[in-house]
């Protein structure tokens, strides 16, 4: 149950991105949108990085777990389910205007972004130099993992409150990294450390409504 093999998961990958492309483009451009909105409060700052974080995690909820992963192990439909429900709270944030962008910790921004950083390039090194190459490779934004440091990089760049019902969720998923790296993905190590720092550093920020 805890094990899976990499191989055929790397065939999954390679399919499921052979079949997008060039969507992963599109995500990074995505990306750089929603760090560059996360630095820079506007008026509607907030709804755009929503819209697109609500994108990622329906998208590989629903096209990469369910569609691709599900043909190969069970992790499919439990990862496909937090990361489906994960895209409709987003979706439920942009209704509830509960998350504000604003940035004035420069400490937590300045981490925020190097967390980011890693979800696009780290972690892309990383699984380059572990045979992950394109096209058996994750890329931000349509897999679970590096998406998941990513949304963390961004709740400590905004910088406000932020419920805890919005990372409890990417928190499960970053402790999934241990099976992650249990079964050769060894750049998901990362992934758990992020997880439990990012956790730490906002609840220790005590802007945290627990609703």
């Amino acid at each position: 149950m805890l094990s899976f093999s990499l191989k055929e998961f790397l065939i999954v990958l390679e399919s499921y991105n052979l079949d997008i492309w060039p969507l992963q483009i599109i995500a990074y451009v995505l990306i750089l949108l929603v760090l560059f909105f996360s630095l820079k409060p506007t008026k509607y700052s907030a709804k755009i990085v929503l819209v697109v974080l609500s994108f990622f995690w329906l998208f590989t909820g629903i096209v990469f777990c369910f569609l691709y992963w599900t043909t190969s192990h069970i992790f499919g439909y439990i990862f496909g389910i937090f990361c489906v429900l994960q895209g409709f709270i987003f979706l439920y944030s942009i209704i509830k205007s509960d998350i504000t962008i604003g940035s004035t910790d420069k400490t937590y921004t300045l981490i925020g972004v190097l967390f980011v950083l890693y979800a696009i390039i780290g972690y892309q090194i990383l699984g380059y130099y572990l045979g992950h190459i394109y096209p058996k490779f994750f890329a931000v934004g349509l897999v679970p993992c590096p998406t998941t440091i990513f949304t963390f990089g961004i709740f400590l760049i905004i910088n406000k409150k932020i419920p805890i019902k919005y990372f409890v969720i990417l928190l499960m998923i970053s402790l999934g990294g241990f099976l992650a790296a249990y079964n050769g993905i060894y750049e998901d190590i990362g992934l758990v450390i992020v997880g439990i720092l990012v956790t730490i550093l906002i609840v220790k920020r005590e802007k945290i409504k627990i609703t």
